[in-house]
């Protein structure tokens, strides 16, 4: 299976580059390096061609993106529910001691498994910003996530720093 993986290649003057830029901008190298290596879309195809760091890092991408913009509704009407509660997205995180980020998604989860029918379904934009108010549960975990975004991208970005190889080889 080693020879089925999808070679990820960074130069390190890039990485310097981004470190020094900000984490925000060391992260996004790896996560730009990854989906391009990938071709751009993650399919299971895909999925098993990564290294599980590599699928968290570009999850929480997805997760940054979509709930930074529209919350966890947002995230779940768009399709991502079962790739963020249904797979082992929660205990990755806390094996990169994201332990606090983990609860919410697992929190998220719980409100997703009981909701998820009138969140998934087909609806209308004005349907659609009617969930936000028929679901308050989800504000309480998007402030908290807003609030802590930079520390958990941090955090990401220091796990990353750490362990490299994980996630590209460097040239």
């Amino acid at each position: 299976m080693e020879e089925d993986r999808l070679i990820v290649r960074i130069g390190d003057a890039d990485i310097r580059e981004a470190a020094e830029q900000d984490m925000d901008a060391f992260v996004a190298l790896f996560v730009k390096s990854i989906r391009e290596a990938a071709g751009g879309e993650l399919t299971g195809e895909v999925m098993s061609r990564l290294t599980a760091d590599q699928i968290t890092l570009w999850a929480y991408a997805i997760l940054h993106e979509e709930v930074m913009d529209g919350g966890f509704v947002q995230l779940i009407h768009n399709g991502y529910g079962p790739f963020f509660f249904r797979n082992p997205f929660a205990k990755a995180l806390r094996l990169w001691g994201l332990d606090e980020l983990a609860s919410l998604v697992k929190k998220a989860g719980r409100l997703y498994d009981r909701h998820e029918k009138e969140l998934t379904a087909d609806c209308t934009d004005e349907e659609f910003m009617e969930l936000f108010e028929k679901f308050p549960a989800f504000d309480a975990l998007d402030d908290t996530f807003v609030e802590n975004e930079e520390a958990y991208t941090a955090a990401v970005a220091c796990y990353l720093d750490e362990h490299l190889e994980n996630f590209a080889e460097i040239v």
